[in-house]
């Protein structure tokens, strides 16, 4: 079975139910953590009745510092949304590590963003180093990976859109909420993967729901693919795609055609004047819940749920 650790400001716990247990460490970075998991599954083992989970305040990202890697349209339903037919070549961005923030902080709009999105993703954490060039096998998974966690790709859709700027666009701070949970994994764990749900809802509202099973390019290839050209270290965060649901979509064929006709300037008025008629995109006052599971809970990354707030 899975171990789920929390972060505070001023150390990291094991939860068991809905209490904590300090873990007696001194690790400060998730790597160093993860070089520690003796102390992990001694605070897992104990008597120590712990701490109520809702008395620890101010839960931070469990993966600080790191490096922020995400896979671009990896499920088929967020494919169909996104208007591609036939092969989608897999593909990889960088998000700034300053994005990453805490599971119940707020996400904070930019003054100049009106079309803010949301797409939940299960994050791989890495526990050992990629080397360029590793071929990674699905037997190979625990090696490699450590953890799972909860995160939220949060996405500035018209900087993404008119600038094709994937970093920019998903790298403003507080774009990466992450967490609560890091459940560190049991190589048996592996094989339930696939049966992780992802469940996103807004004020309620459910907006994506799917299992990994809608993936385009599964964890293990993913890794490999990746290994042709950049390295991970322990502690590193990949964020694997997310499932149809997000306030974006692509328009109508007919409507695509025509668009592609006019000057890009005028294309991208008429496209984000018809996106201002959908209320899906997050507004001020929003609250974002996810959660991602096994059905058995076997592996439960818990919930998070973040507000939404505009900048100062």
């Amino acid at each position: 079975m899975s171990t789920n650790v929390l972060r505070t400001a001023d150390g990291w716990w094991v939860a068991r139910d809905a209490r904590a247990v300090r873990i007696d460490t001194k690790a400060v970075t998730t790597a160093e953590l993860l070089a520690d998991r003796t102390t992990v599954r001694d605070a897992a083992d104990s008597g120590d009745p712990g701490t109520p989970v809702a008395d620890l305040v101010a839960l931070s990202p469990v993966t600080t510092p790191c490096r922020v890697v995400a896979q671009m349209v990896n499920y088929r339903s967020h494919a169909r949304d996104s208007g591609f037919t036939g092969d989608i070549p897999p593909a990889f961005f960088r998000k700034a590590s300053g994005s990453v923030s805490g599971p119940h902080e707020s996400i904070v709009r930019p003054q100049h963003v009106k079309f803010l999105d949301y797409e939940i993703e299960l994050g791989l954490v890495m526990g050992a180093s990629l080397r360029v060039g590793t071929v990674v096998e699905e037997r190979d998974l625990p090696a490699y990976v450590a953890g799972l966690v909860i995160t939220n790709d949060v996405s500035a859709r018209e900087v993404q859109l008119t600038k094709t700027q994937f970093y920019e666009s998903k790298s403003y701070p507080t774009f990466t909420p992450t967490g609560p949970y890091l459940a560190l994994l049991e190589p048996e764990d592996f094989a339930h993967l696939l049966d992780l749900r992802l469940k996103l809802s807004v004020n309620g509202d459910l907006r994506q729901d799917r299992t990994l099973a809608d993936m385009i390019v599964r964890p293990a290839q993913a890794l490999t693919l990746l290994a042709r050209f950049q390295a991970l270290a322990p502690g590193d965060l990949l964020l694997t795609g997310t499932p149809g649901g997000t306030a974006l979509k692509a328009p109508p064929k007919a409507v695509e055609k025509i668009g592609s006709l006019l000057p890009p300037a005028m294309k991208w008025k008429a496209f984000f004047k018809s996106q201002a008629k959908n209320p899906h995109y997050l507004r001020h006052g929003d609250v974002v819940t996810g959660t991602i599971a096994t059905p058995d809970g076997r592996i439960d990354l818990g919930e998070q749920r973040t507000p939404v707030t505009d900048a100062n």
